[in-house]
This record gives structure tokens, C-alpha cells and sequence, in this order.
């Protein structure tokens, strides 16, 4: 079963750089995405949706810091920029339109590493208020993309997580079919209805690791799914 990792788009011209990052990277158990520009970064950022860019500032047809004031435009995306010494003056501006932090090269994977799970936790911290979404015996690591019953963890794969993640984050709340399905698939899927029952089904059968956990997701015919919010006793 493939499982959920963070996406991180690395931006850079240098085929070494992107390649020695891409190598960490997916040993320390994150999904690797490369650019070599910046216009592509601005595309790759909109489609992929990564959960952290690693962005050179010297790229061959626009400015790092485009790229930055173009991305904040819609996301809020931690971006962590790539700056050689001889560049260092070059950070401050990029902090100032929005890039959270920034690595000096030549640069150790540990330092790195720490960076970018610094700025993982703090965007999920901003986003819902705590890096880890509880409802009763369910708990969510948003971080690292774990899912844990009775502190047991369950393997989700990709679209399971994002499906329980929307859930948690709205627990108590109703929910329709069309918010669910623009969340979690895009807008192009706001009427896969019948898709949607599939994957609630899955998600089901997984919350059901503790009986009758599974009820916790109740549906209104014809409106949506709300999931209850669960007592940490429940059965």
C-alpha cells in the first residue's frame, strides 16, 4: 500500500544540486518533485500542490524572488530558498516577500533535514492551530502524514488521508458533496458523487480497526457527510 508522504518541489538549474537533493531527500521519506526554472516552478506549484519548495534564487529565466511574489499571490506554501554565500544579500528580500527561511550552500543534510521539518510543522500549526488533529481515539499527524487508532497506526493511502484530513479538520460539521469532492479531487470531480461513496466506504472500513468507530462518519441522503465528534471512551 503506498502511504501519504510530504511533496517537496525542488527548484534549481543545477542538474547536481537537483540530484544530490533528490537522493536525501527520499531517504529521509519525502516525495521529490524537480524544476529547473522558475516559470515551470510556478506551474509545478499549482498543480502539484507541494507541501514544501526548496527555491534557488538563480535561475535561468526569472528571478527567485518572481517566483516567490508570484506564489504568494495564492499559496501559502513554505518555501525555504537556496542561496550561495556570494548570494547572502539576496535573502533578506526573499524573506521580505515571503519565503520563510533560507539555507546557505554548501549546506549539511542534517541542517537541511531540521529546516525543512521545522517549517513542515509550522504550516500546520498555521493552518489548523496544532500539528496533530485528535477526535477521540483517532489521531492525525499532519506532519508526517500518519493516522493512529488507540495510538495503533493505520495505513491510509494518499486520497484515504486527504479524505479523513478534510473530516478531522471539520469534525462536527456538515459537509456537502460538492465541498468534499472540490477539497479533497478539485473541481473538476464536484460531481463524482458515486466516486466519493467509494472512498468514504474505504475510509470507513479503516476507522472500524476499533469497532464501530466506522459510525463516526454519518451521511444526510442527498446533502453531504459530517463526521461526529467522537468521546475518547467511545466504543
Amino acid at each position: 500500500m503506498i502511504e501519504k508522504k510530504n511533496t517537496i518541489l525542488v527548484v534549481d538549474d543545477e542538474d547536481e544540486i537537483r540530484k544530490m537533493l533528490n537522493i536525501f531527500l527520499d531517504v529521509a521519506d519525502f516525495k521529490v518533485v524537480e524544476s529547473e526554472n522558475g516559470k515551470q516552478a510556478i506551474r509545478l506549484s499549482a498543480s502539484v500542490k507541494p507541501d514544501l519548495i526548496l527555491l534557488d534564487l538563480g535561475l535561468p529565466d526569472i528571478d527567485g524572488k518572481e517566483v516567490i511574489q508570484t506564489i504568494r499571490q495564492w499559496s501559502n506554501v513554505p518555501i525555504i530558498v537556496l542561496t550561495a554565500r556570494s548570494e547572502d544579500m539576496d535573502a533578506a528580500p526573499a524573506l521580505n516577500l515571503g519565503a520563510d527561511d533560507y539555507v546557505t550552500k554548501p549546506f549539511s543534510a542534517e541542517v537541511l533535514l531540521a529546516r525543512i521539518n521545522a517549517n513542515l510543522r509550522k504550516s500546520v500549526v498555521r493552518e489548523v492551530g496544532e500539528p496533530d488533529v485528535v477526535n477521540g481515539p483517532i489521531r492525525m499527524d499532519l506532519v508526517r502524514h500518519e493516522v493512529f487508532i488507540d495510538e495503533n497506526k493505520v495505513p491510509f493511502t494518499p486520497k484515504e488521508y486527504d479524505l479523513l484530513r478534510f473530516f478531522l479538520v471539520n469534525r462536527g460539521r456538515m459537509l456537502t458533496h460538492k465541498q468534499i469532492l472540490k477539497e479533497v479531487w478539485g473541481p473538476a470531480h464536484v460531481d463524482d458523487t458515486q466516486y466519493l461513496r467509494v472512498y468514504i466506504g474505504q475510509v470507513r472500513e479503516k476507522l472500524e480497526t476499533k469497532p464501530g468507530l466506522s459510525k463516526s462518519i454519518v451521511s444526510e441522503s442527498g446533502i453531504g457527510y459530517r463526521m461526529e465528534i467522537v468521546a475518547e471512551t467511545a466504543a
